[in-house]
């Protein structure tokens, strides 16, 4: 079975509270600290230099020279220095709109409902939900008895308790044993991904074993409860490559390792079926996949591989009344559903169940009683398709009100039920929890996300328009802005992208983008290859050799916002992330002068060297997303695009940096070379280029929830300062 909070996760309920009719408009305050307050400052404040220390980096004959290489050593006081003085340097240059900076963040905490919970769900004899308390940052995991009216609260784990002392906290959620007595969650206070496991008497609220290694997510439990399987990394590579059984009891030294993973281009990651009578061990990455299974009703016996792996193949497993069922891309790019008895589970025996179809992408499957659920993309956005056992070709599509917006399955644990849990959000409408009746086709609201103040969703409107690409792809792009906007070039505008692994970004509610809506943005999503948001051709069109689509449909995206008035380039920004920070270097050296100002979180934009260093966390498992450079052909195309590579003496536009010092999967040392050459390298100096690091964070930004809200009040008062009156 899946964590039971795996689908819980709460989504921080930053509602933004706005009149119903009238546009929010800067206060005095703010209006009188916008555009003269960067830009003035800039020619009385030196920007920080980073001494430069000449490294030569060769490889097929190709040198590349690397000043700021002495950045990677984490140890080096010196390096600490350096970054201290990028944030002393932005504060410096910020400090005029402070006031705007403050008015933001109060915006966007008075827009929390502080001591809210999630909706509850029902699991083995339990309700199960998540709260937050009043003026505390982090979650507090709880259940009751069934039935859940009669009985007291009992709290699981409160992460506010385990983060005191630390300047960072997350929690791997806990997984409950099947006798109900004890819980296992990971703890990891260093920000990069370092969580230890810990074992919770639910009876007692002792912790009765600890000391383990760095485990790598997902636990199962054996049907006695007395053992769980779970997953380490190697330390390295921060690569999942094996899986334990920890029997209760016994040191974690003496854990038996199940399985081990030793292509280091390869993850291994357990789950287990529905039904929970089998543990899943999936291994693979991008390009090809295969899966073991363990009996759990004999957890000791050794995996069983139920078909090799090769180049190109895909297939995910689960189980139901004796059969596994398996989506698999065999003869079928979009995936196809097919069946096979337990006893007879070679590839041979599989009968197809679902055919593929080159429109419609199978994701994922849940399995109830009556009904099998098929969670499908079509035409670019998240459907759900019902199919009854009895009449599998009678089934119905769940239908939803917007034009754009994003669904996903909740937690259906019960295999007994006609009710699916379900979540939906759009642009315009906050995340809302939904029982649906699968036989009378009934929607039940079960919680709207609620806001505070005078929130009217009627207040805002959506589009989703089709952009045409370079090569003639049609992109989709999903709008949002305040009604009564109007396509007159005036408006400043936030495009969004990401395009990379496969990752779809959905058109959800954000109340910290309504706080721009309401001072007369356009927010704007594009749907870039790269992802999956058109199949899993879009994404294989925006990968390795391909790569480039995704910068160019980028590129599309903000021309077409700007040929249609939505907005013009003097007031136009971008934003993105990780690898979507790489999606914003690479425009920025492609199409500054699109933008007014870009923002780039922890971002990915020193591909080559970061690519060479197979000792790096992740980076050997990225050689089919982006390359390997060992590889000339390879190295050359990463070259063509890398940002830092592609550094020219021109002029740029504006840009905000930020990253986390403790960040395992992008190195903070990336975007601090990529900013410190940049200084050297434009030619016009009259835009800002501002890098901060939160020193104690790591790839999520802040753990805690008010927390994060400081590094969002920063890039709104970045974009806010910069436009013209």
């Amino acid at each position: 079975m899946k964590s039971i909070y795996s689908l819980a996760v709460v989504t921080l309920l930053l509602v933004i509270a706005c009149n119903d009719t009238k546009k929010t408009t800067m206060s005095p305050n703010e209006s009188s600290e916008t555009i003269q307050s960067i830009t003035k400052k800039l020619d009385s404040i030196p920007e920080p230099i980073a001494p430069q220390i000449e490294k030569k980096l060769v490889m097929h004959g190709d040198t590349r020279i690397d000043p700021y290489y002495w950045l990677n050593n984490r140890e080096d006081p010196t390096v600490r220095s350096y970054l201290q003085q990028e944030n002393d340097y932005l504060e410096i240059v910020m400090e005029p709109v402070k006031t705007l900076r403050n008015n933001l963040y109060d915006e966007l905490l008075g827009r929390i409902k502080q001591d809210d919970n999630t909706v509850a769900y029902n699991y083995n004899k339990y309700s199960y939900y998540i709260r937050f308390e009043t003026g505390k940052e982090y979650p507090i995991h709880c259940r009751k008895k069934l039935p859940a009216e009669a009985n007291p609260e009992e709290i699981i784990l409160d992460v506010n308790q385990l983060a005191e002392g630390h300047k960072f906290c997350n929690v791997i959620s806990p997984e409950i044993s099947p006798d109900n007595k004890l819980a296992v969650y990971g703890l990891d206070t260093t920000g990069r991904n370092l969580h230890k496991a810990f074992v919770k008497n639910l009876e007692t609220g002792t912790i009765i074993e600890q000391n383990s290694p760095v485990i790598a997510g997902a636990i199962v439990w054996t049907p006695n409860s007395r053992a769980f399987f779970y997953e380490t990394k190697d330390l390295t590579t921060l690569r999942n490559d094996k899986i334990w059984l920890h029997e209760l009891g016994t040191p974690f030294e003496k854990d038996k390792m199940v399985y081990h993973e030793t292509d280091e281009t390869s993850y291994a990651h357990l789950s287990s079926s529905k039904d929970e009578q089998y543990a899943f061990i999936h291994s693979g990455y991008t390009e090809m996949v295969e899966c073991h299974f363990i009996p759990l009703n004999d957890y000791h016996k050794k995996p069983i591989l139920i078909k090799k792996r090769s180049p190109g193949f895909y297939y995910m497993v689960d189980h139901y009344q004796g059969s596994f069922l398996i989506l698999t891309n065999d003869k079928a790019p979009n995936f196809k559903l097919v069946k096979t008895p337990v006893s007879n589970y070679q590839f041979e025996h599989w009968m197809d169940l679902i055919p593929g179809n080159d429109s419609i992408l199978l994701q994922d499957i849940e399995i109830f009683k009556n009904q099998l659920v098929v969670f499908e993309r079509k035409d670019g956005l998240n459907q759900i398709h019902i199919l009854p056992w009895t009449h599998f070709n009678e089934g119905h599509y769940i239908k939803f009100r917007d034009a754009s917006y994003d669904c996903w399955l909740g937690p259906n644990y019960d295999l007994n039920t006609d009710v699916l849990r379900l979540e939906y959000t759009s642009l315009t409408t906050p995340k809302t929890t939904y029982d649906y009746e699968m036989q009378t086709q009934q929607f039940h609201a079960l919680k709207e996300s609620p806001v505070l103040g005078n929130f009217n969703k009627e207040n805002y409107q959506s589009e989703y328009v089709q952009v045409r690409s370079k090569d003639g792809e049609l992109i989709p792009l999903s709008l949002v802005y305040r009604k009564g906007f109007e396509k007159n070039a005036n408006a400043p505008a936030l495009l969004y992208g990401y395009g990379s692994y496969g990752i779809t970004m959905d058109a959800g509610f954000s109340s910290n983008i309504i706080s721009l809506l309401d001072r007369g943005f356009v927010f704007a999503m594009a749907h870039i290859r790269g992802g999956k948001e058109k199949g899993w051709d879009w994404y294989e069109k925006g990968k390795m050799f391909h790569k480039m689509n995704s910068f160019t449909d980028f590129i599309k995206c903000g021309e077409y916002l700007v040929q249609n008035k939505y907005t013009s380039s003097a007031k136009m920004f971008c934003k993105g992330g990780s690898a979507g920070g790489l999606l914003v270097g690479a425009v920025y050296n492609m199409r500054p002068d699109l933008f007014r100002g870009m923002i780039a979180n922890v971002p990915f934009v020193d591909v080559l060297t970061t690519m060479s260093d197979p000792d790096l966390p992740l980076t050997t498992g990225e050689y089919t997303e982006w390359g390997n450079p060992e590889i000339k052909e390879q190295y050359d195309y990463m070259k063509s695009y890398s940002p830092i590579d592609n550094i020219e003496a021109k002029k740029y536009t504006n840009l905000l940096v930020t990253t986390g010092f403790a960040d395992s999967q992008v190195q903070y040392w990336e975007p601090a070379k990529w900013v410190a050459t940049l200084r050297t390298q434009r030619t016009d100096k009259t835009d800002v280029i501002l890098f901060h690091t939160n020193l104690d964070a790591g790839h999520g930004g802040a753990s805690g929830r008010f927390e994060r809200l400081k590094e969002v009040a920063l890039e709104y008062a970045f974009m806010l300062a910069l436009l013209e009156k």
